[in-house]
């Protein structure tokens, strides 16, 4: 018998939460780095710090840096220039923020070694920070990216530890289990999103193609049955071809797809 769970959303931190949640405010972490808060000097690639959930929902961070050999949840995997156009763009444009956006959705799965579907399936998330607002009037145009310890879904609370080091982590045919997605719960919609090296019930096992690059968005309807049809597929063929199995699927929205997005994540019905 084979039964369909579906859920719209996103296992990583979405397009819409790194758009709008990175203009909402200053450093949130109570550990500042005073030299940080205005620099106008690019940030140090490789740098650690302890970051936590509510501190990426910031537009910029100041949070002292650590030994990547201590315990730390976040880790600077790229630096770099926003493009010379937003050199007049306004602080807190969405123009700014999906530049951002992209350089450091990129940058993101070249430091783990991952292809595309892996990356839609791992706890691992990123966060982007902008120089402070004062920092900007003086013409810091730099952007920071943090690999964090945890998706938007995952780390509610408190962001998982990082290894000593992060680059290529998941450049392998099999990434460990405490570094993908699974879900603890009836269906995917409901479960509580949990690392696959602890108990669950689901597992985002795979992911499918709905469009090319240069496609206009066909609408959500359209998407979410090519996703469940392609997931159907999918899954039996993860599971050697079953004909009696549970699968789900998570499909992404308009704004995903502007931001570059062209696949959804299939989930099995599975405890391993």
């Amino acid at each position: 018998m084979l039964r369909v769970c579906a859920v719209a959303g996103v296992i990583a931190l979405s397009v819409a939460t790194l758009l709008l949640a990175s203009g909402c405010g200053s450093d949130l972490s109570a550990d500042v780095d005073p030299e940080q808060v205005d620099a106008v000097a690019r940030p140090d690639a490789g740098a650690c710090r302890v970051l936590e959930p509510a501190d990426i929902q910031a537009s910029s961070d100041a949070t002292r840096t650590v030994s990547c050999s201590k315990r730390h949840t976040a880790e600077t995997y790229a630096v770099g220039e926003l493009p010379d156009e937003l050199e007049d763009a306004a602080y807190d444009s969405r123009e700014v923020a999906l530049a951002g956006y992209r350089a450091c959705n990129e940058a993101f799965a070249r430091h783990l070694g991952a292809d595309e579907s892996v990356v839609m399936r791992t706890v691992l998330s990123w966060a982007w920070f902008r120089p402070s607002e004062k920092a900007w009037e003086k013409g810091a145009r730099w952007y920071r990216c943090d690999l964090v310890g945890g998706t938007e879904a995952v780390a509610k609370d408190r962001f998982l530890a990082l290894p000593k080091k992060t680059r290529n982590l998941l450049r392998t045919s099999k990434p460990a289990d405490r570094w993908m997605v699974c879900g603890r719960g009836r269906s995917v919609s409901t479960s509580v999103k949990v690392p696959c090296n602890r108990p669950h019930d689901w597992r985002a096992a795979t992911t499918i193609k709905v469009g090319e690059p240069s496609q206009p968005y066909p609408g959500d309807r359209v998407i979410e049955v090519k996703t469940r049809e392609y997931c159907r597929n999918s899954i039996s063929a993860w599971l050697n071809y079953a004909v009696d199995f549970q699968f789900g699927y998570t499909w992404f929205h308009e704004a995903e797809w502007d931001a570059g997005n062209r696949r959804s994540i299939c989930w099995a019905r599975t405890d391993k």
